[in-house]
């Protein structure tokens, strides 16, 4: 069995926390087994290896993520990039040409796609074995993991299974996608269960698919040609028009960590950072990731959240709907996880004249490094505050430490290596202060 792990989201049902690179998935909020907390991306990732499912794991993502995923998983896991976001079954479509072309993977072997932000224990991955089983023995060409219902829903897509079962598993009679309430509870009356975007399938059957937009003879033709797939999810282009579909029923725990309500009801500790607390405080989760004191009094069954890129207070009802709101909030990410480490920013500034300011706050591990890199539109002026390092600017070495100020001209290329944990402020000027200024050559230090 193959599993391809679903790694891709906006960032904003979970802002202020989380952001275009930094999406809830990658939050270190949850409990795990060691005492600790981890993300949910760390979480699926453990049960899958303590299910013993397998050991080769793909992670579809966007190139946006790839510093996220192997900062909280490590390097001993491949990476499928999208060249762009374009809905799940390209993306799933990529992943499946990786594992035929790259890997080298017969046709009839068996891939599994998980979506990493789903809540669940460890009778969903029985679910997920049963139904590669189903696929191997050639009894359907797709099978999914159907959810039993906890309430009608508007939020998920419905499956119908026929009515003969065998083993725990039926074939699929009949997918509604996002019914009304009133139409959830009939479908519910009925038998049927939320679709919890799960899949298993043989990769031929997906190459199939695949050749009617690209002739493909090789992962980099697909890689290549991903514009020609429709922009679409897999539901749409592949699951509700195949003619032998099985489904799997699944009874156990499962939650859409998708809003501040979901994902509080399974945090360890309601209250996280500097944060003090009156009286009045009642069923209030409340995270502060600044370093600003937040003080909370007279609040009762809300949500309050500090993060680097803003404030947001409601009720625990209403956080299920700040998504069309974050969606008119226009801003760069103000953290991110890099593989090197982690960078914040700390105040930006865009004067009459267009002259732009920003000011960053970076942390590199020891041992790792910033790309040697060259950026057109800005100046920048590094101040080392913590930590020892190696810096190059066009080619000449020298080291750096607490005190040391550099100052980097537009056009010189320039990296720096930490020999101990190391900060430092970073200080851009120019007219366009964005990420995308970079170009990347090789280095190699000694």
């Amino acid at each position: 069995m193959k599993i391809i792990l679903l790694s891709g989201g906006s960032g904003q049902r979970l802002w202020p926390l989380s952001n275009s690179t930094r999406s809830k998935q990658f939050l270190r909020l949850l409990p795990a087994p060691d005492g600790s907390t981890e993300s949910m991306l760390q979480r699926v990732f453990r049960q899958i290896k303590e299910a013993r499912l397998t050991n080769s794991i793909t992670v579809a993502t966007s190139a946006a993520q790839r510093d996220s995923i192997t900062t909280q998983i490590g390097n001993d896991i491949t990476l499928v990039t999208e060249p762009e976001r374009r809905g799940t079954f390209p993306a799933i479509a990529l992943a499946t040409a990786h594992l035929l072309f790259n890997e080298k993977c017969n046709k009839e072997e068996v891939a599994v796609v998980i979506p990493c932000d789903t809540y669940t224990d460890a009778e969903y991955f029985s679910s997920i074995r049963t139904i590669a089983e189903v696929v191997a023995n050639n009894n359907a060409e797709l099978a999914l993991v159907g959810i039993k219902p906890t309430a009608p829903s508007s939020k998920y897509g419905y499956i119908q299974p026929a009515q003969k079962d065998i083993n725990g598993v039926q074939m699929v009679k009949r997918f509604t996608e996002k019914p009304s309430k009133k139409r959830a509870e009939q479908l519910i009356a009925n038998g049927a269960l939320w679709n919890g975007g799960v899949f298993a399938f043989k990769l031929g059957f997906i190459e199939d698919i695949i050749n009617r937009y690209i002739d493909a003879a090789s992962f980099e033709d697909v890689q290549k040609n991903y514009c020609k797939l429709p922009s679409v999810s897999f539901d749409n282009e592949v699951t509700e028009k195949c003619h032998s579909v099985a489904v799997a029923k699944y009874h156990g725990k499962w939650k859409d960590l998708a809003s501040w309500k979901a994902l509080s009801e399974e945090l360890p500790d309601k209250h996280i950072g500097n944060i003090m607390l009156g009286e009045g405080v009642e069923n209030t989760t409340i995270i502060n990731e600044l370093e600003l004191p937040l003080v909370c009094d007279g609040i009762k069954d809300a949500v309050v959240v500090a993060g680097y890129e803003g404030v947001l207070v409601c009720s625990k009802n209403a956080s299920e709907d700040i998504k069309q709101h974050v969606e008119k909030v226009a801003t760069r990410p103000m953290f991110e996880e890099r593989r090197w480490g982690t960078y914040k920013v700390i105040n930006t500034t865009k004067y009459s004249d267009g002259f732009c300011t920003l000011t960053k706050e970076l942390k590199l591990n020891a041992g790792c490094n910033i790309s040697y890199q060259i950026h057109r539109h800005r100046d920048e002026v590094w101040t080392f505050v913590n930590g020892r390092g190696l810096l190059v600017i066009d080619n000449k070495v020298t080291e750096v430490s607490r005190g040391s100020v550099v100052h980097i001209k537009k056009g010189q290329l320039h990296a720096v290596k930490a020999i101990t944990d190391l900060e430092f402020i970073e200080v851009q000027t120019g007219d366009i202060l964005v990420e995308e200024d970079i170009e990347r050559y090789a280095w190699e230090w000694k």
